[in-house]
């Protein structure tokens, strides 16, 4: 790959789609079946967590005496399956969902010299990393991002924008291609995928509560569930959804320090600071859609409650979380 600035649009026209097989790893079954562990147990303690804290404060009593034959255990029991069940499935999606919504490109047999440059650098670091060979790929798109995605830390997806290829020079996307391999090292997809769930559970849970109160309670139904309990359970699970995503965007702000560190080591400080400024010169870096945006490079700007929801700390603080690191 060329060191000057950006690389020539012409070498990203023959990509080829096909797959990459991933390397098998010695320490991929013992951290599946940590990865298994951690998720039931993640489960059992949220079940454990609600039902330990409607012990202690009477909240199956306070409802019987208000009329309010709510069966709490399984209504948590079935909170707790949706909510993990649908996290799951979607991260079990991911990499085909990234594929076709995103349009991204895989790189088989490398056609010119970027892309042969892309799948060497990212098999050193993976390597570096003790992951296995993820699926390297190129999506259109003139905003410098790049994401990773996957289930496994052995089997993931690493895709890079046509954009960041243009406005970055080599050392630059290395660096963010260490970024994105950190993720994959660290296990942030599951990791996202355990707090989605939790929080999937509370807001399913809490929304149910409310609305089957307001039905019995405020509307008197005494049999079935009349129209106020749908109306009330989906305007509250809008309204908890919208305060939990604050909650996820915050763990992934934390992850995003994480990964700069990462693609620090597997690079160098340097490489990842001057790739953070380099997205910098974008007036506005923009998000990549839906679920992807957490496994980006870059996200959006935002300052007072509009940061709450950002994906991403603001670039200042990374490049100087970057330069304070010893």
């Amino acid at each position: 790959m060329p060191a000057s600035r950006g690389i020539s649009s012409g070498h990203l026209k023959n990509t080829r789609t096909a797959l990459i097989s991933c390397e098998p790893n010695c320490l991929e079954a013992p951290v599946t079946m940590m990865r298994i562990f951690l998720f039931l147990a993640t489960n059992a303690a949220v079940l454990v967590l609600i039902s330990v804290f409607f012990q202690l404060f009477g909240i199956e009593g306070i409802l019987a005496e208000n009329g309010v034959d709510l069966n709490l255990k399984a209504l948590l029991v079935m909170s707790a399956v949706i909510g993990f069940g649908g996290s799951f499935i979607s991260l079990a999606l991911s990499k085909f969902m990234a594929k076709r919504s995103m349009g991204v490109q895989l790189i088989g047999q490398p056609s010119n010299k970027t892309e042969q440059w892309l799948i060497s650098t990212v098999k050193r670091q993976a390597e570096e990393a003790g992951i296995g060979m993820p699926e390297v790929g190129i999506f259109n798109t003139p905003e410098p991002n790049a994401f990773a995605t996957g289930m496994r830390r052995n089997s993931a997806l690493v895709a890079v924008s046509t954009g960041l290829l243009q406005s970055m020079n080599a050392d630059e996307v290395e660096a963010v291609l260490g970024h994105e391999i950190s993720h994959v090292a660290n296990g942030d997809m599951v990791t996202m995928g355990l707090i989605q769930g939790v929080v999937n559970t509370f807001v399913i849970f809490l929304s149910r509560v409310i609305g089957h109160v307001v039905d019995r309670v405020v509307f008197k139904t005494e049999r079935g569930y009349g129209p106020a309990y749908f109306i009330t359970s989906i305007v509250a699970q809008i309204f908890l959804s919208i305060l939990a995503s604050t909650i996820v965007m915050w763990f992934s702000r934390r992850r995003e320090f994480r990964a700069d560190a990462g693609g620090a080591d597997l690079s160098s400080r340097q490489k990842m600071t001057d790739a953070l400024r380099a997205l910098q010169r974008k007036s506005q870096p923009a998000d990549l859609p839906g679920e992807f945006a957490t496994f980006g490079i870059s996200g959006g700007r935002g300052s007072g409650l509009k940061k709450l929801f950002m994906s991403h700390p603001p670039l200042e603080e990374r490049i100087a979380a970057l330069e304070a690191r010893v």
